[in-house]
């Protein structure tokens, strides 16, 4: 998000790169019409480097229009711009050379430059995607592992339909609040983060929304990892520290 008060993914993790040595470090969502391919190129390049060779991204067109229009980006044409970054950021990535006949540095310490998720949804954002990605990062706004495996599903439809023979890698995640206060925490945070779309809708989500008490959050985890899911993303909807303490406990119980 432009508009929003998140800090800007790109340096939030490259500072995750630079003060860890094992984690992956992925960036998700990265809004690829948003920006210059170029500058992507050499801003993950450069990420790659300084956690050596331990970055991926997901890359996306975005769902907010506002967001398009404070960067004084079209809106439109937002789908094809993505797929023509992703084939320039592996062209750059793979040693090609930049309007001015120089190469984009510094060489990513992944051959290739690092893996690219699609956060797509649909049918035809899936076929797209099925062309350049390794898998799909998606995301459950009401944490809901039939959500997930629908998605999961579709992928690897569209991976055999374009005559693939890799497995997708099956991402999702969804906000999550744990710890004193959480059913208030994470309504509060998704209110705030969705009246971009409408005061009426982010209320009526907010309020469904269930991964506030650990028991939902161990099933989802159990019901998306039985759909196929490689990872999930806990998108936590509190800055509090405390939280990662109760998600160790709760995942430290599932075990």
């Amino acid at each position: 998000r432009i508009t929003f008060h998140n800090l800007d993914g790109f340096t939030l993790c490259t500072a995750a790169a630079a003060l860890t040595e094992r984690v992956r470090i992925l960036v998700n969502v990265a809004v690829l019409p948003w920006h210059a391919p170029a500058l992507v190129a050499k801003e993950l390049a450069s990420m790659d480097v300084v956690s050596h060779g331990r970055v991926e991204v997901a890359v996306g067109v975005g769902g907010r229009q506002q967001d398009y229009a404070a960067l004084g980006s079209a809106f439109t044409g937002r789908h094809r711009r993505l797929d023509e970054a992703v084939i320039e950021l592996k062209r750059l990535w793979g040693g090609g050379a930049a309007a001015d006949g120089e190469r984009v540095g510094p060489t990513p310490i992944q051959v290739g430059g690092p893996p690219i998720m699609a956060s797509a949804m649909g049918p035809k954002s899936l076929a797209r995607a099925a062309t350049w990605a390794v898998g799909v990062s998606g995301f459950t706004l009401l944490g809901d592992a039939r959500e997930a495996s629908k998605l999961f599903r579709a992928t690897e439809k569209a991976w055999a339909d374009a005559g693939r023979h890799d497995h997708p890698r099956l991402v999702t995640g969804s906000f999550v609040a744990l710890g004193d206060g959480a059913k208030s925490t994470l309504q509060g945070f998704a209110e705030a983060y969705l009246k971009v779309f409408s005061p009426e809708l982010a209320k009526g989500l907010s309020e469904a929304m269930p991964l506030h008490d650990p028991k939902a959050l161990v099933d989802l985890l159990d019901e998306v990892e039985a759909a196929g899911a490689d990872e999930f993303i806990v998108v936590p909807a509190t800055s509090d520290p405390a939280m990662l303490d109760e998600l160790a406990r709760v995942v430290a119980d599932r075990r």
